[in-house]
Order: structure tokens, then sequence, then C-alpha cells
């Protein structure tokens, strides 16, 4: 496998968190605007994104392989988790 070929499948392997931290904070910062309103875009996605991909890391290490349905189900609830820590639990 050449090194570009890795770098694909990492990123690949990190796309679902990421695509789930965007929408999902999309949509977070839609439903709850004044609850979120001192958190900023950045930050929302960074730290859903990296619960997302702990989450999946996780399950591969558990399940010794990607695109298990609970490593999925895994990844919405660490994002879900992460928002809100973010939105509601941690003082600003």
């Amino acid at each position: 496998m050449s090194p570009l070929d890795a770098l694909w499948h990492v990123l690949n392997f990190l796309f679902p968190a990421l695509g789930v931290a965007v929408l999902a904070s999309g949509a977070a910062k839609l439903f709850w605007r004044r609850e979120l309103a001192g958190v900023g875009w950045r930050r929302l996605i960074l730290w859903t994104a990296a619960a997302g991909a702990a989450a999946l890391v996780g399950g591969l290490v558990v399940f010794g392989r990607d695109g298990k349905m609970a490593s999925y189900a895994a990844l919405v609830l660490a994002s879900a988790g992460a928002l809100w820590w973010l939105g509601f639990g941690a003082r600003r």
C-alpha cells in the first residue's frame, strides 16, 4: 500500500465522524440557538468530530474491523454527548 492509499484509508475512516459533526452541530445551532449562542462553530465541530473519531477508533479496536453498526451507533451517541456537554453540561 502506498502512502497515498494509506492516507485515503485514514481519511475515509474518519469522514463519517466529520460528516456527523458538521450536520449535528448545524442542527444543534438551529434548534438551540439561545443555549449555543456563546459556543462557536469551530469548537462545536472539532469537539464533536473528536468524540466521534474516538468512538470509531474504539469500535475498530473492540470489533477488529471497521463498518460495524455498533461503531456507528457509538459515533452518534458520542457526538450527541459532546454537543450536550458543550451546550449544557460545561460551564462557560
